[in-house]
């Protein structure tokens, strides 16, 4: 058994020997020689390999592989500016955004900003007009009697009443007073007193 396996091994051998030393190393050999000697001859073997390549039909030219590998190059770069083109405008979509935000807040700081100057302008109004008001007060108790202004004034709160007496001019304050009760003059005179002390 084992005889009959080194024969069929040394078949194989034999066959794929013969193979080799009768076509393989004949044809590479053949093949040399004759590019050798047409090389020597002045004739370019690649070249006419080449020519004759175009010639055979079905198979691609040289010139139509290097326009596809054109084409190819060119669909590549194609690609590539296409996505390049996308992140651009995507880039260009979030800043007009992002200015649209800035947009609108300049226009909401712009309208707080008028509101509150409106406010102001409100404010000094009414602070205006509560002087004049103050004023036309304190005109009104000028002009008055003492005898009517004294029991007004002892009605009010001690704020208010100094507030008014301390506008005064002396003299009708001194008449005001007059007229008063001792007890109301004292109380008066006193907060007075103390009032200018304070300022």
């Amino acid at each position: 058994m084992e005889k009959l396996m080194e024969e069929e091994e040394e078949k194989k051998y034999s066959k794929i020997q013969w193979f080799f030393v009768v076509i393989v190393i004949p044809t590479l050999f053949a093949l040399t020689v004759a590019v050798l000697v047409l090389t020597v001859a002045g004739i370019n073997v690649f070249e006419k390999a080449n020519e004759f390549r175009d010639k055979i039909p079905f198979v691609p030219t040289r010139e139509e592989v290097n326009d596809k590998q054109a084409l190819k190059e060119a669909e590549s770069t194609l690609t590539k500016l296409k996505a390049e083109i996308e992140d651009r405008e995507a880039a260009i979509a979030k800043l007009e955004t992002e200015i649209e935000g800035k947009d609108q807040e300049i226009e909401t700081l712009t309208l707080e900003r008028e509101q509150l100057q409106a406010q102001v302008d409100d404010l000094l109004l009414s602070k205006e007009d509560g002087q004049q008001t103050f004023k036309d007060i304190v005109n009104t108790f000028e002009t008055i009697s003492a005898k009517k202004a004294a029991p007004i004034i002892a009605e009010m709160s001690d704020d208010e009443a100094l507030k008014i007496l301390s506008s005064l001019k002396p003299d009708v304050l001194a008449a005001i007073l007059e007229k008063m009760s001792a007890q109301d003059a004292a109380k008066y005179t006193a907060l007075l007193t103390n009032n200018s002390s304070n300022n």
